[in-house]
């Protein structure tokens, strides 16, 4: 919490101390004016330490949409006057190096760039979040039996539920579009909630309209443990994460913890293996790849494992799985020409990726966590078709 209170006080503050010494306080003595151009950066703080220290132990999970939408207004003043002041400073930078040179062009070029970045941040936080894209993507190996060419799995990821309260129609958009791709399987690859299991109460009956004539397949992520939230005892997490399950089972998806299943599809067949999260610390690593594999060995294989680290970490070396399917990364909810942050933490963080013939795909999820805004990382309903080589 006090390392995102730093960020926060630094990514407010910052800019708004440049511009006003650089710009203001040349421009006009006025004390009202002055003033008034620090009260929404103070709002903005005081509305910060109101929700998260003063809004107890679980602040995140009780004043989500709040905080969100405090994040976002943040995002739009903070990030365009950060653009700017930037901007500036290379003018300044110029400067000193060539005298002569004026420093009105990056004055406007930063004004620019902030109206830019103000208008995206806008949409991402509007539209964004709810611009569901449809990516299709082939798998071919030589390894899958005749009777799964052109075997279609729909996968979903990462719809973080409680981020959607208020927003159903959304969500009943988003099945309706998974449903009609006409996939022979879905697939969801964990974080189904942020915090608490009773995030899905109002939403499972949207969710058990998801149809496909093999089912609908699910897995564990890190969020869907509740270790985000601060249970009263042992008991109530336990009870949490049972509730879990008990209404994905209600909604007709079969978990796969720690398990596999046989898909069988015009005299052949296949495995389906499901793991429970295994995330790099300090994320929970509660999977048991060679229990799950057990049945398994010789068969053309599909792997559902949250965190897509787990295919170097143990995939790869440990098993003969040909293709892994993971979600977990969100791309950090922004992609801009095929480029993300991600990547600065995730060697693999969206789409496919390929050792020989093996692959591991990463879908960048529906939903999202904190921060309700997605530009260019849209939410994703992928559609992997199987080809035989």
């Amino acid at each position: 919490m006090h390392r995102i209170t730093l960020i926060l006080i630094l990514f407010l503050f910052l800019p708004d101390i440049y511009i006003y010494f650089v710009y203001l306080v040349r421009k006009t003595k006025r004390h009202s004016l002055l003033w008034a151009y620090w009260t929404p950066t103070l709002l903005l703080t005081a509305a910060y330490i109101y929700y998260l220290y003063l809004g107890g132990a679980n602040a995140m999970s009780h004043n989500a949409h709040a905080i969100g939408v405090l994040a976002v207004i943040t995002l739009l003043l903070a990030a365009p006057k950060t653009i700017f002041m930037l901007c500036s400073l290379v003018g300044m930078g110029v400067r000193l190096v060539f005298r002569r040179c004026p420093l009105r062009p990056f004055t406007l070029t930063g004004l620019a760039l902030a109206l830019i970045s103000f208008g995206n941040i806008l949409y991402g936080s509007t539209e964004g979040i709810r611009h569901f894209q449809v990516k299709e993507v082939t798998y071919e190996s030589d390894r899958l039996p005749q009777g799964f060419d052109g075997y279609r799995i729909v996968q979903l990821s990462d719809i973080h539920i409680g981020s959607w309260e208020g927003k159903e129609a959304d969500i009943e958009r988003m099945v309706n579009l998974a449903n009609a791709q006409k996939a022979d399987l879905i697939v969801f690859t964990g974080d189904l909630v942020n915090q608490q299991s009773r995030e899905l109460d109002g939403f499972t009956s949207i969710l058990s309209r998801l149809h496909a004539p093999d089912g609908v397949y699910s897995i564990l992520g890190n969020h869907d443990y509740g270790t985000y939230y601060r249970w009263a005892n042992a008991k109530e997490e336990t009870d949490n994460l049972q509730h879990l399950k008990d209404l994905q089972q209600g909604m007709g998806w079969r978990m796969l913890n720690n398990a596999h299943a046989i898909l069988r599809h015009q005299g052949d067949s296949i495995a389906l293996i499901g793991v429970e999260n295994d995330g790099e610390p300090p994320f929970s690593q509660h999977a048991d790849l060679p229990h799950a594999l057990q049945g398994t060995r010789g068969m053309f294989s599909i792997l559902l494992s949250h965190n897509p680290t787990h295919w170097r970490r143990q995939v790869l070396p440990e098993s003969d799985i040909d293709l892994m399917l993971s979600g977990h990364t969100h791309a950090m909810q922004m992609s801009l020409f095929g480029h993300s942050i991600a990547s600065l933490r995730y060697p693999e963080w969206s789409g496919m990726y390929y050792e020989g013939q093996r692959a591991l795909y990463v879908n960048v999820g529906i939903g999202y966590v904190g921060l309700p805004f997605r530009f260019g990382a849209w939410p994703e309903i992928t559609v992997i078709t199987l080809k035989c080589i």
